[in-house]
């Protein structure tokens, strides 16, 4: 135990007091943040205001143009095509619908003439537009009022209860959800670039020759275990110094926009300036309408914190142990990152595929055999287990032997890797196949 530790303790020191530990560590949060509020802002940026000619040839919308929906305007133009045509050219109108003269039970013919393509979303405004104006058209035929038929339509909000033999707890499917792929998702990540520092780390000491003095104070499987719990340790630092500069970040965001900021603000833009109700204003109520339903779900959402919080360190820690073991063994097999490739794939695929999988199962059948399988096969229960832990109802009995099989899986690893590590170190320009790794593993000595 004691050379264990020393191993553990130059690996710990030695990456920590790194200039790029501590840059990451500071800028990680930042990083994190940017990720998802930059493509919103870009996205909010490009939005810009699309006005669409119409020319009604077949008297669709009677006249009367559509009102202006978030950031689309219709405009009539003359009814001809060829006048219409050459009224776009001469115009700074992003589109021209022709509507052509037709029978109602069968449309057809539409056109939309744009001068450098027509984009997704202004592409399916205008169908929806004109679908819309069409099923009014019926209606009215028909002898119904659309704003009669609208009042028949109804929208609930249905609350979620988890029942169970504890009792009732209120539940959100949309909380759990997020929960669980971000829960997931911190942990491929950390198995990806700490597992990767294992093997880099193990490929350096086997080139340098470094390795050959070590090995002869120290067993394999102290050196792999050393330097598997050092790396791992980093790992855990980094982790809790963004979560500690996350939440700084967030209490000095909800000091500056303080609900008394927020209406203070309000009113000095509506003082500035006098405007009707645009497109801009319904969007950003429509915005404040989805924050308001996400802070309801938060805070009606009945998760175990203490439990969830729990298994995702041990899952967290256990998932890398495991899967640090094997990047190691990679390292000591292979003499360059080029020839890991041929080992990373089948290293790697689980992961990835309990990410496909999470999608359409774990997600949406938390409890079925398929999810209940993965969160126990130590090579997709890091991921699998924590997808399913969010929406509750997993029986502690899983729990439990997910957990046994892991350590029991991190053991034989670190032991399979050793026996890799033992023959692999020392082995300088061969190239290795799975053959030549199967015969190290059973090597006397």
């Amino acid at each position: 135990m004691d050379k264990i530790f020393l191993i553990f303790q130059r690996e710990y020191l030695t990456r920590v007091r790194k200039k790029s530990f501590v840059i990451m560590s500071l800028i990680g949060p930042l990083l994190t943040v940017a990720l998802f509020a930059v493509p919103v802002l870009i996205a909010r940026m490009s939005d810009t205001d699309k006005t669409v000619a119409v020319a009604d040839a077949g008297n669709l919308f009677g006249g009367r143009m559509p009102e202006a929906k978030d950031d689309i305007r219709f405009v009539p133009t003359t009814a001809d095509l060829a006048q219409a045509k050459r009224a776009f050219r001469e115009s700074k109108h992003d589109a021209l619908l022709y509507v052509p003269r037709q029978d109602l039970a069968n449309p057809g013919g539409f056109q939309v003439f744009s001068r450098k393509g027509l984009g997704v979303s202004l592409e399916s405004d205008i169908r929806r537009t004109v679908n819309l104006q069409i099923e009014n058209q019926r209606l009215t035929a028909s002898g119904i009022d659309r704003a009669t038929l609208d009042k028949l339509k109804a929208s609930v909000d249905l609350e979620t209860v988890s029942l169970s033999d504890e009792g009732e707890k209120s539940s959100s499917t949309g909380v759990s959800t997020g929960v669980a792929y971000l829960c997931g998702f911190l942990i491929y990540m950390f198995i990806f670039i700490y597992g990767v520092q294992v093997m880099r780390g193990v490929m350096e000491e086997k080139t340098s020759r470094i390795v050959e003095v070590v090995i002869s104070s120290v067993k394999p499987f102290q050196l792999m275990m050393g330097k598997v719990l050092g790396i791992a340790a980093v790992g855990f630092t980094q982790l809790a110094l963004w979560v500690l500069l996350s939440v700084g970040i967030s209490s000095v965001m909800a000091g500056s926009v303080s609900p008394d900021k927020m209406v203070e603000a309000r009113v000095n833009r509506t003082t500035a300036m006098v405007r009707t109700d645009t497109a801009q204003d319904k969007a950003a109520k429509k915005d404040g309408n989805v924050a308001a339903k996400i802070t309801t779900a938060l805070r009606n959402a009945d998760l175990n914190v203490p439990l969830i919080v729990g298994c995702f360190l041990f899952y967290f820690l256990g998932g890398y142990l495991f899967y640090g073991a094997l990047f190691g063994a990679i390292g000591a097999a292979a003499d360059n990152e080029t020839d890991t490739q041929q080992f990373m794939l089948p290293v790697t695929m689980p992961l990835v595929l309990t990410f496909v999988v999470s999608q359409a199962v774990l997600t949406t059948n938390p409890n079925g055999s398929v999810a209940v399988w993965m969160s126990m096969i130590p090579f997709t229960s890091p991921i699998a287990m924590m997808m399913r832990l969010p929406f509750g109802g997993v029986p502690t009995w899983q729990l439990l032997v997910s957990m046994g099989m892991l350590i029991l899986g991190f053991l034989g690893t670190i032991w399979l890797a050793g026996r890799i590590y033992r023959v692999g170190i020392l082995m300088y320009g061969k190239k290795v196949n799975y053959r030549e790794l199967s015969r190290w593993m059973f090597y006397k000595g």
